[in-house]
């Protein structure tokens, strides 16, 4: 393409265009009618500038003569209720729902390593010696010790709001730094794993592991199910890159990208829960079995949540995507 012969057949037509939308008064019929004719033209020309001939400078100035003239044509659509409604009863569920046998596989794995990294630790004296001095390790796995004292050592409140930032930012991470092929995901998902790994070899190993898994599973099911979540999104969207299938690699990562950016939301959400719990049921008097069994109905919740609900979006066709009227023109191109 040659853009200087290009931007000289169509200047005028952009520049009528950009007439158009700054006129403040109300457009007459066949003035309206110009207007949607081209912005479509526009809209076509931008798809044909930024596959043939991007020029940064240029498609910048359409891009944004395209976003005022959809505006100017379908109107601002402000968020409702209703949008929210939808996002936590179709859209979420459903993104979690398609990225299952992403995240599913993800849990089993991670588990079976956070198990065999607890049997390696807990049966090797010296690898426990590299962890730290003998007697830092009595005091972490004493009764009243570390371990215990952590999920009572500060008010409820402000606990469960610093682990939900916490867990939120890790799941944030896992779902935005996806797009590099997956790679970081993978190591966050080890440092987790490696963490809990740490616990149950040393508690384990001094004859406690029945407190450690009654501290941990209250809330780390449905915590460790938000970060499995996250973590197999992340890497579907990592191999999107490598393989799009049917679509574009790009109109492929932005669809995938955006449903991500939904479900960042959504297992901020979760998390939350999840923190509730850890600040205010896991620290508490009750029973180990009641406390347990908060957290198993929370995961049961949120299982059901995404089979039930979530399946029955992604049958109707919802992909947690944004709505058509909030996606960005696609112009069909010719091979």
């Amino acid at each position: 393409m040659d853009l200087d012969v290009f931007v000289a057949t169509h200047r005028a037509e952009w520049d009528r265009l950009d007439a158009l939308l700054r006129r403040q008064r109300r457009l007459n019929g066949a003035e309206a009618d110009e207007l949607i004719a081209l912005y479509q033209r526009t809209a076509t020309h931008l798809s044909l500038l930024q596959s043939s001939a991007p020029d940064p400078q240029l498609t910048g100035r359409l891009s944004q003569l395209v976003a005022r003239a959809r505006g100017a044509v379908t109107g601002t659509r402000r968020a409702s209720w209703r949008d929210a409604t939808r996002f936590l009863l179709e859209g979420f569920p459903a993104a979690v729902y398609r990225a299952r046998y992403w995240w599913v596989p993800t849990a089993l794995v991670s588990t079976v390593v956070a198990i065999l990294l607890g049997w390696w630790i807990g049966t090797h004296p010296e690898v426990q010696s590299t962890i730290a001095a003998p007697g830092q390790l009595r005091e972490l796995t004493r009764p009243g010790g570390e371990y215990e004292t952590y999920y009572s050592s500060h008010p409820a409140a402000s606990f469960a709001a610093q682990v939900w930032t916490n867990n939120a930012q890790a799941a944030a991470m896992c779902l935005v730094l996806g797009v590099f092929l997956g790679l970081p995901v993978l190591w966050i998902l080890f440092e987790n794993m490696l963490n809990l790994g740490v616990g149950i070899g040393l508690m384990s190993s001094a004859g406690r592991l029945d407190t450690f898994l009654g501290l941990i599973l209250p809330h780390g099911l449905l915590e460790l199910t938000a970060v499995f979540v996250a973590a197999g999104t992340g890497l579907r969207l990592g191999w999107t890159l490598v393989d799009p299938g049917p679509r574009t690699r790009r109109a492929a990562l932005a669809e995938e990208g955006r449903a991500a950016v939904g479900m960042a939301i959504g297992l901020a959400l979760v998390l939350f829960v999840s923190g509730a719990i850890e600040g205010f049921v896991t620290p508490s008097g009750l029973p180990t079995w009641a406390r347990i069994g908060i957290g198993v109905v929370a995961e049961a919740a949120f299982l059901t949540y995404v089979y039930v609900l979530g399946g029955r979006a992604a049958r109707s066709g919802q992909t947690g995507d944004l709505e058509a009227a909030g996606r960005s023109s696609a112009v069909p191109m010719a091979a």
